[in-house]
């Protein structure tokens, strides 16, 4: 068994880590706020493209994009883009882990596939696997912004412009509650006509007549680059934001292990105190009893 300054040692060590976790769960929430902060403030910009997308949907019908699937009918594609959002670190549940799950089950189903990674957890795991990757992005997962967002979108859509990809794939984590953390899977482009198609309240809005210079293909096609970025960087502070809540549930419940931890040690320090203090005392009791003999034997 264990003395008292072994276990007096494991205590300090304990509540050092509890020092560590509670840091830990403190930045993240911090993190978490300042994240979907920024996104609020931008989610209008991208909430008024949306609304003119659909629009321009209401007044021109017959529109051509390469960014649509056709009137006919979609066709299936042959080559599949995945943008995959990770971590840039571990000690978050089962955060990473997920994502990755989901990714690689959803690349197993198609042929032709190109892997495109944010955050350093990602590309050492694909890495150590030997996947192909087409693009890693080099910085960091942490504090998404829009000018990334917008370098992601420019690679993403020259090649699917370049028609080198069929369809762009994002799978990211979003954050449903304060408890409980969703992957998801998103396809980016092309997008579906019913995605656009005018809501209720929109049609109910007075008629205005529209001039689209050159035409209405040209504008759309303007258009729906700044949307794809709108897009990608939603999924970004998503994933950032769901990343700061796993780790903080990470670190509450080694918080709480801690404590449970904590109140053992004690519980088994206060056992083996109290053990050395009886075989003192018995040791002490046992050696008066000998002298007494002695002296009697003596007399």
């Amino acid at each position: 068994m264990a003395n008292t300054k072994e276990i007096k040692n494991r205590i300090g060590s304990v509540q050092n880590t509890q020092k560590i976790t509670n840091a830990m769960y403190l930045i993240s929430s911090t993190k978490m706020r300042k994240a979907k902060e920024e996104l609020d403030r931008t989610r209008p910009y991208f909430e008024l493209q949306e609304h003119e997308i659909r629009r321009i949907f209401q007044t021109e019908i017959d529109i051509t994009s390469r960014y649509f699937y056709p009137k006919t009918g979609r066709k299936p594609a042959e080559t599949y883009a995945y943008l995959i959002i990770t971590a840039d670190k571990g000690l978050a549940g089962a955060y990473n882990q997920n994502v990755i799950k989901l990714a690689e089950e959803e690349m197993a189903k198609h042929k032709k596939t190109k892997l495109y990674v944010v955050g350093e957890y990602g590309r050492r795991y694909f890495t150590r696997r030997h996947y192909e990757l087409e693009k890693s992005f080099l910085y960091t997962a942490q504090n998404p912004s829009f000018s990334r967002a917008r370098e992601i979108s420019s690679i993403l859509l020259e090649k699917y412009d370049n028609k080198e990809i069929d369809e762009i794939r994002i799978i990211y984590s979003d954050m449903e509650s304060e408890f409980s953390t969703v992957v998801k899977m998103m396809r980016l482009l092309p997008f579906d006509r019913k995605e656009f198609w005018t809501k209720q309240e929109e049609r109910n809005e007075k008629d205005v007549h529209y001039e689209f210079y050159p035409n209405v293909n040209e504008v759309i096609n303007r258009v729906i680059p700044g949307y794809v970025s709108g897009c990608i960087y939603g999924a970004l502070v998503d994933s950032f934001s769901a990343e700061q809540n796993a780790r903080m549930t990470a670190m509450d419940s080694a918080n709480k292990n801690a404590e449970t931890l904590l109140a053992d040690l004690k519980v088994q320090y206060n056992r083996v105190r109290q053990a050395a203090i009886t075989q003192e005392i018995t040791e002490v009791a046992a050696g008066a009893k000998a002298q007494r003999k002695k002296r009697k034997a003596e007399e």
